[in-house]
């Protein structure tokens, strides 16, 4: 069943798309806490974003960006601002579609529907699927998976780039600095902290495949990938 986020600050609109949206089988998830969008958006990593641009502290195309650090999933912006600049903003900034609010509910089926099938139906462009395997670790970089024996865990865009950089690398070690080229186009822009936290994360993630010791630090050079894990206890 995929999975839609609604971030709607409008809760009789936000609850009317969550009830119609629903009868079509799709798992409909609604944001409450408008300035934890991400942490919602890590949690249920849905298959397409409806979002509106007037929210509380950060609008709609700051949460844009930020979702497009991560993932490439549809996004697309439901907003009663008419004007074409706001179109070409939510285009500009990373959204795939746009609909202005009084809006038919059919249409936003359809359009939801549509950008579906673009990014993983019948229109998606065809490709042999990469994997990388090492030791038993399957690693899927465009389903954003990993696999290790009957388990699986679902990843950021952020935390994709890390194991796929680990898992090349194999058994050299991952630079810190090749590590952050990697993420971001700027680094002198990112806090050294940042790079921990992610680390951190994708640690947690082999956590959950019940892997220890997945990730070893070299001090002064970076990461390494430590095959030789071992499974945690049941």
């Amino acid at each position: 069943m995929q999975k839609i986020m609604i971030v709607e600050d409008d809760p009789k609109i936000a609850e009317h798309l969550q009830s119609y949206i629903g009868k079509y089988g799709y798992d409909v998830v609604l944001v409450h806490d408008f300035q934890q969008v991400m942490e919602a958006f890590r949690k249920h990593m849905p298959a397409l974003v409806l979002l509106d641009i007037n929210l509380p502290s950060f609008d709609g195309y700051y949460w844009c960006r930020q979702i497009r650090q991560e993932s490439i999933c549809p996004v697309i912006f439901i907003s009663a601002r008419v004007g074409g600049m706001d179109q070409v903003m939510a285009l500009e900034n990373g959204g795939d579609d746009f609909i202005t609010k009084p809006f038919q509910i059919e249409v936003v089926m359809a359009k939801i529907r549509s950008q579906l099938r673009r990014a993983y139906g019948e229109y998606a462009t065809k490709m042999e699927e990469r994997v990388i395997e090492k030791e038993g670790l399957k690693f899927f970089p465009e389903r954003l998976e990993l696999v290790y024996d009957t388990k699986n865990t679902t990843l950021s865009k952020k935390e994709a780039d890390i194991i796929e950089l680990l898992m090349e690398r194999y058994p050299r070690v991952a630079g810190r600095e090749d590590l952050l080229e990697k993420l971001w186009d700027e680094q002198a822009y990112v806090d050294e902290n940042t790079l921990n936290v992610n680390v951190t994360r994708v640690r947690k993630k082999f956590q959950d495949l019940g892997i220890q010791g997945a990730i070893e630090t070299v001090r002064g050079a970076g990461y390494r990938l430590h095959i030789s894990w071992e499974k945690a206890d049941a």
